[in-house]
């Protein structure tokens, strides 16, 4: 029998009102006759394109971390604590502008174009902190780079899940966390020489523009999203991007099970109270709920504290970090590996569970009975079970089980929600954690965070489905009753 071939419509032959209806069930029938899954390999080249966003991510997070001192000691603010945290909290506070912004302007010009735009600020801003005489030149700087880190997280959540085969999505969903780990573990080991050779902290910052340049120019020729496309009513553009990504046999099937539930989406605009209330109130209080109960866990505390504990039990800084980091980037990769085999609920449990232990390890070495030796290495054998579990689960599977939850008409504007949550926590756990620490001690504040691990559990195992193999439309379908 010959094979039927595949013939591309353009963007003016789209299929609308009954006309579209009618052919859902052909479409849905010959989904059947194709044989096999999609190609992973084909969608992987713009994958690794925007895990560049992530690593960017991650670079910015500790560029500051080794050369902090030799920035204030060049700029004229040494010894000020509160230009030194400025330095620091400025760029959260750009971050959580443009997290705010990120799903309207997702939604608004498209993903593509939304990398591209993040990309920005990040190379203006490196250009300004590394060339400043002033603090406010690089307060000023810090708080661009911080806009398109915003930005970033929750399009790159939003690209890699649209574009991805459901076989492999969790994978690729991984990769941006192992990008991440790299940019933060490249930005400490390029860093290191900062406190030897004068000036050298500017070079850090310069080095950061080029993988953003790079983001922005290779951007242009990457896949757009067929669901961003449809939902703008182009539907010829949507097929051409599905064959691209899927290949021209698993076009059709493709465009026909995306078309059931974008029919009428572009008809009313999604408001932010839509968001709140209603219909989608309780996959958006899931994905809230989840980035709040990864912030509360205490992780980014334990980053903070752990070059103070590693250097109690002798170990240096530089290695400290060195060490945290591998131990981030080795559960990241198994994480990577697991996804798609135990699921996304199963690794959250998993390692929820594995940080409130770890957390158990910290309070036992705060308690009287610990020796000194036997405090040291509950403490630095806590922090590295810590950041292992956190990687393996909390760390990358929300914001890719959020993208995979939030059906297409919010996506965008629901990630960019959730993600203000986080960096909401992460200012305020940042801000009162060593105040809390010298007032009620590390055996309370541990307990705190422990309580929060286990709440985490609780709420995994009441309220997140599992999205393993499944298309975005199956788990939609399955989430929310028809209106």
């Amino acid at each position: 029998m010959r094979e039927r071939q595949y013939k591309r419509t353009t963007s003016k032959d789209q299929l609308t009102g009954l006309d579209r209806i009618e052919t859902l069930e052909y479409l849905h029938n010959f989904a059947g006759k194709e044989s096999g899954k999609p190609s992973w390999r084909l969608s992987l080249p713009y994958i690794l394109v925007a895990t560049v966003s992530s690593f960017l991510f991650g670079y910015h997070l500790g560029v500051v971390n080794e050369t902090l001192e030799s920035i204030a000691l060049d700029l004229g603010f040494n010894g000020s604590t509160l230009a030194e945290g400025l330095v620091v909290s400025t760029c959260l506070g750009g971050a959580f502008i443009g997290s705010l912004f990120s799903g309207w302007i997702a939604d608004g010009i498209g993903r593509r174009k939304a990398f591209q735009l993040c990309a920005v600020p990040m190379i203006i801003g490196a250009s300004i902190s590394a060339t400043t005489g002033s603090l406010y030149g690089m307060l000023l700087g810090r708080f661009l780079v911080g806009t398109g880190m915003g930005i970033g997280p929750p399009v790159v959540s939003l690209y890699v899940t649209e574009i991805s085969p459901a076989f492999v999505r969790g994978t690729y969903g991984s990769f941006t966390q192992i990008a991440t780990c790299i940019g933060l573990i490249g930005a400490l080991s390029i860093g290191i020489p900062a406190k030897e050779i004068d000036g050298w902290w500017r070079v850090c910052f310069w080095v950061s523009a080029f993988p953003a340049a790079i983001l922005a120019f290779l951007m242009e020729f990457s896949a757009e999203s067929p669901h961003w496309l449809l939902k703008k009513g182009r539907g010829g553009d949507a097929e051409a991007e599905f064959e691209k990504l899927l290949g021209g046999l698993h076009v059709k099937s493709a465009i026909a099970e995306l078309s059931k539930l974008e029919r009428g989406d572009e008809v009313d605009a999604i408001k932010l109270p839509d968001l709140f209330f209603g219909h989608y109130f309780r996959v958006v209080f899931t994905g809230s709920s989840l980035f709040a109960l990864q912030q509360l866990s205490g992780i980014n505390a334990v980053f903070y504290f752990s070059s103070t504990v590693f250097r109690g039990a002798g170990v240096p800084p530089d290695l400290a970090n060195i060490c945290v980091g591998i131990a981030n980037l080795s559960g990241s990769i198994i994480a990577m590996i697991l996804m798609d085999k135990l699921g996304r609920k199963v690794l959250l449990l998993g390692s929820f569970l594995g940080m409130a232990v770890s957390m158990g390890l910290q309070v036992m070495a705060a308690t009287s009975f610990a020796s000194e030796s036997g405090a040291l290495y509950l403490s630095v054998g806590g922090i590295l079970l810590f950041v292992l579990t956190f990687s393996l689960g909390a760390g990358p599977v929300p914001s890719i089980l959020l993208a995979e939850i939030f059906p297409s008409r919010i996506r965008a504007k629901a990630m960019a929600v959730c993600m203000a949550v986080h960096w909401v926590i992460n200012f305020f756990v940042g801000l009162f954690f060593l105040r809390l620490l010298e007032q009620i001690g590390p055996q309370i504040l541990y307990t705190i965070f422990a309580t929060f691990c286990l709440i985490a559990v609780a709420f995994v195992k009441r309220n997140v489905v599992e999205t393993k193999g499944k298309s975005l439309q199956e788990i939609e379908i399955a989430l929310l009753a028809p209106e």
